[in-house]
């Protein structure tokens, strides 16, 4: 009902006061958000747990088990350590940025907001596989297969005939051709061998 002013007759209509309705992203936002596996991954958690607010290190755990396709049991440190830094430095503080969700970063707290439901339709619950295509450089370098022994072997030959080659240089005992284009015969040689090699790689990895 309505109160009247008893001074000018004019009736005043009672106002409430209504918090702000969270603000959607737009969609290309939305769109660069799920870009990257690891957020989705976050946002999966988010979805499938109802513990919240929730602890950083249990979705980062989940995040890493995730990605390299095996259990919490059965983690390592290093992938335990890799999801965990990712997500600490770059993915939980861009959606904290974005509103999706409130992160204390100090207390390791991560608050889902009303706005993390658009991200619903997108994201598979189930936890099947949707890939791992990132369009950002946020990942980190990963060590390089160890050489096997046949490839040791041909380093090594290669290596021998470059020296020997320099040597026979040195001494003036090589044709003037061989010391004109021997930098250039040593790359080729390493060049030929890392080819072998690679392709060795390929086949056994078949």
């Amino acid at each position: 009902m309505s109160a009247q002013n008893s001074a000018t007759g004019i009736s005043e209509e009672p106002t409430s006061e209504q918090e702000p309705a969270a603000t959607d992203l737009a969609a290309d936002e939305v769109f660069h958000l799920l870009q990257n596996a690891r957020r989705r991954a976050v946002l999966r958690y988010l979805f499938t747990h109802d513990d919240e607010p929730f602890e950083m290190r249990d979705i980062a755990e989940f995040v890493a088990a995730w990605e390299n396709d095996t259990t919490l049991q059965q983690l390592t440190s290093d992938e335990r350590q890799r999801a965990y830094i990712s997500l600490y430095q770059c993915h939980l503080p861009k959606l904290d940025d974005k509103g999706i969700v409130d992160y204390n970063q100090s207390r390791g707290v991560v608050t889902p907001t009303a706005a993390v439901e658009q991200f619903r339709p997108y994201i598979d619950i189930e936890g099947e596989s949707e890939g791992d295509a990132d369009d950002e450089t946020e990942t980190e370098p990963t060590a390089a297969a160890p050489l096997s022994e046949e490839s040791n072997r041909y380093y090594g030959t290669a290596t021998v005939v470059s020296l020997l080659l320099t040597a026979v240089s040195w001494l003036g005992v090589a044709p003037a051709v061989l010391s004109s284009y021997l930098s250039f015969l040593i790359t080729g040689l390493f060049a030929l061998v890392t080819v072998g090699v690679l392709r060795q790689r390929r086949f056994t990895a078949r």
